[in-house]
């Protein structure tokens, strides 16, 4: 008989304490985990960007642009393999797979570091092909449980307050131990090893998902080819609609997080490392609030739609943000803390809380891991086609000039986009019955 290890093995103490201990206590351990693993893990993806490599061209194109393009490329790709990997993953992989794709990653800094440029490029690509595949895999220890919001949110808010943190790392350590810009990023990976090994040994003492857990939730389980095909089918005008939305937040973040070094140069912060951790703080906290907060919604559909209501909310402040900005009525750090907070309000729900109510909202049996990396491969595609339009496009155009005009394209496009999605869902709820489920199932 096929059993699944994670419900034989002998459990650690750890494990039985948490199968004991009260919701409070739980969801610290394990936001706790997931935050400062995924911390770490941020480490191996994005400290090159604190650098600027200014001068250098190839090809006609900055070295940097084919940087981000190769790394960018390889993460997109790897979402699209994580459409059927992911899904199909079982839980005692995780732990494993975890350790195998940072180890690919931090190897390819090593070998970034050896090559001299423009042929060290290529690692970038093997950089983040692996990378991509992590964030399914640590999510996989949080979905489907009756505290999913604050879990998730928890692990969410780790990629805003990390890039910063690990730019900032990035940046001391080319100003402050001499290390080239070439060398920084594997440096900053051995930094980072330590405590990811740590945080991932915590966070695989989880205890699967309750009783009352797949009540509240709906059970999680892999989803074979069919059922991905069937889910599509089941809902495609509205996954074509939040996916458009999420390619558009995804490429913002992307530009905003690769290129925030030459923003910040641009705007008179160019040599302050801490920058990038003091304007991501305060909005990984109010994100992890407003985020956690819908725990207390019990009713999946009016969460679902609470959630649609969160994203359009973060999409309008882009916009209202950036033309005060441009009116002198905020000042530089105020405009991209505000930006942060509004891509982040959008960004967040995509990668754990929106899909998950999506599935119990529908009684659905399948895995967010799925629909996360539809979403995700499309939207890391959209950032490499933004990459060439601005430098082929674009090219005379600033680094800060081209990040305004986008906020404006993305504030209106992703609201009407999302504003879409919201009403079919909520139409699409009302004929929903038992029946409909088994049916679209089968």
């Amino acid at each position: 008989m096929n059993m699944d290890i994670s419900q034989t093995k002998s459990e650690s103490v750890i494990t039985k304490w948490l199968k004991n201990s009260n919701g409070f206590l739980f969801s610290l351990y394990a936001t706790l985990a997931a935050f400062c693993l995924y911390t770490c893990v941020y480490a191996f993806r994005k400290t090159y960007s604190a650098a600027t490599f200014e001068g250098l061209r190839y090809a006609g194109i900055d070295y940097k642009v084919w940087l981000v393009t190769f790394q960018v490329v390889g993460y997109a790709l790897s979402k699209f393999i994580g459409i059927k990997v992911i899904s199909e993953l079982k839980a005692h992989s995780r732990s494993f797979g975890i350790l195998l794709m940072v180890a690919i990653a931090g190897t390819s800094w090593l070998l970034f570091g050896l090559v001299p440029a423009p042929y060290n490029i290529i690692f970038l690509f093997t950089n983040g092909l692996p990378l991509g595949m992590i964030w399914g895999m640590v999510f996989g220890y949080l979905e489907g449980r009756r505290f999913t919001e604050v879990l998730g949110a928890g692990l969410s808010v780790s990629f805003i307050f990390s890039a910063g943190l690990c730019k900032s790392v990035g940046g001391y350590i080319i100003r402050d131990w001499g290390t080239s810009e070439t060398w920084m990023p594997f440096v900053a990976s051995c930094v980072f090893i330590l405590p990811l090994l740590l945080f991932l040994w915590l966070l695989d003492q989880l205890p699967p998902p309750s009783a009352l857990d797949e009540q509240l939730r709906t059970k999680r389980q892999p989803m074979n080819g069919e059922e991905r095909r069937n889910f599509i089918k089941s809902f495609l005008p509205g996954i074509i609609l939040f996916v458009l939305g999420y390619m558009l937040l995804t490429t913002f973040r992307e530009f905003r997080d690769n290129f925030s070094a030459e923003i910040w140069k641009t705007l008179g912060y160019g040599n302050s490392p801490a920058i990038f951790t003091t304007t991501e703080i305060p909005v990984s906290i109010i994100v992890l609030i407003v985020m956690g907060s819908i725990m207390v919604i019990k009713n999946n559909q009016l969460a679902l739609m609470v959630n649609h209501g969160i994203i359009i909310f973060g999409l309008m402040l882009i916009g209202i943000a950036t033309y005060l900005f441009e009116l002198d009525q905020l000042s530089p750090p105020i405009w991209m803390t505000l930006i942060g907070l509004g891509l982040y309000l959008g960004y967040v729900p995509f990668n754990s809380i929106f899909f998950d109510r999506l599935l119990a909202a529908f009684k659905y049996a399948g895995t967010v891991g799925f629909i996360m990396y539809v979403a995700d491969s499309f939207g890391y595609l959209g950032s490499v086609g933004v990459l060439f339009f601005k430098q082929f496009g674009y090219a005379n155009l600033s680094w800060l000039n081209f990040f305004i005009r986008a906020g404006y394209f993305i504030s209106v496009s992703g609201t009407l986009l999302i504003s879409g999605s919201m009403i079919y869902f909520h139409y699409k709820h009302k004929g929903w019955t038992i029946e409909t489920i088994e049916r679209v199932q089968k």
